[in-house]
């Protein structure tokens, strides 16, 4: 694949080798880490949309946190913004729990060393994320239907008598889901970049951090011209979050991360992994004798 770009390794009689102008001529191993950069770019947009879904967390799973009943006693409430701790809490548990326990037991059937392929660790994390997504849109229905049930659909700023902790599901399982997918989003770049760009395949990690927060905002901004309805109503009303289809909204994302996770499943079907050269121990054992014949000589 990507065969036409080794021409700018060819030597033309126009070139002049001892001084070769970049922009014409160029080594084959800066043609190879190009043909590495691209193949890594369909891998690389795929994970714009799992973020896009994580963003959520921070907009419209706040806003929901907020109408919901927050204590844990009496007197001490739980901040709407600190839900995020079940995320963070979840994450982290999955990471011990994935190298601890299930890289161990998985290896021994796979015989991979990592237990399996980060492309295989990505693909579950795009699958969690969509159950998130997934479950944050019921999640949303019992909460209207709370809020109907006690007279509060057109309350906005009084509390719904439902805990808190029926979020916690969304936000456990986007924790879950980025354990999977961006470590193993970023082990990917750092593994399959050429050895002189890994600095580079950093930043495409988290160019695509900053993409799928731009998506967001994009996806929020047609939602709202494209669902108004009679009376500037839309899934996403700025006032009343109870008279909005915010699980339509969810349910939108999730179709989408439907559709990117068989992107992806393609893309990493046919997907080249970087060339890597191996070094057995008998040619290691060859060299160690000629280097020692040539000193005696």
């Amino acid at each position: 694949m990507y065969r036409f770009l080794d021409k700018a390794a060819v030597v033309t009689e126009e070139d002049n080798v001892k001084s070769p102008n970049p922009w014409k001529l160029n080594t084959v191993h800066r043609v190879e880490e190009l043909k590495s950069l691209i193949r890594m770019g369909p891998i690389w947009a795929a994970g714009i949309l799992l973020i896009t879904a994580y963003a959520q967390q921070s907009t419209f799973s706040l806003q929901q946190a907020k109408t919901l009943d927050r204590h844990l006693t009496k007197s001490f409430e739980i901040p709407a913004a600190s839900m995020s701790v079940f995320t963070q809490t979840s994450m982290l548990s999955t990471i011990i729990f994935y190298d601890r326990v299930f890289v161990p037991i998985i290896r021994k059937f796979t015989g991979l060393e990592r237990g399996i392929s980060f492309l295989t660790r990505m693909a579950i994390g795009f699958f969690i994320s969509l159950l998130a997504t997934l479950v944050a849109g019921f999640v949303e229905l019992k909460r209207k239907d709370a809020a109907m049930a006690h007279g509060l659909i057109d309350l906005p700023g009084d509390i719904i008598p439902m805990s808190v902790f029926w979020l916690m599901p969304q936000y456990c399982l986007h924790g879950i889901a980025e354990a999977f997918m961006s470590i193993g989003h970023l082990e990917f770049f750092y593994d399959q970049a050429p050895e002189s760009m890994r600095s580079t395949a950093t930043a495409l990690f988290w160019l695509s951090i900053s993409a799928g927060s731009y998506t967001s905002t994009l996806l929020v901004t047609l939602v709202h011209k494209f669902s108004a309805g009679p009376g500037g109503s839309n899934w996403l009303p700025n006032t009343n979050l109870n008279r909005g289809k915010l699980e339509n909204f969810y349910w939108l994302i999730t179709l989408l991360q439907f559709v990117n996770l068989i992107y992806y499943l393609f893309c990493a079907k046919f997907y080249t992994f970087k060339p890597v050269q191996v070094w057995k121990a008998e040619d290691e054992k060859v060299e160690e004798d000629t280097i020692e014949l040539t000193s005696h000589v």
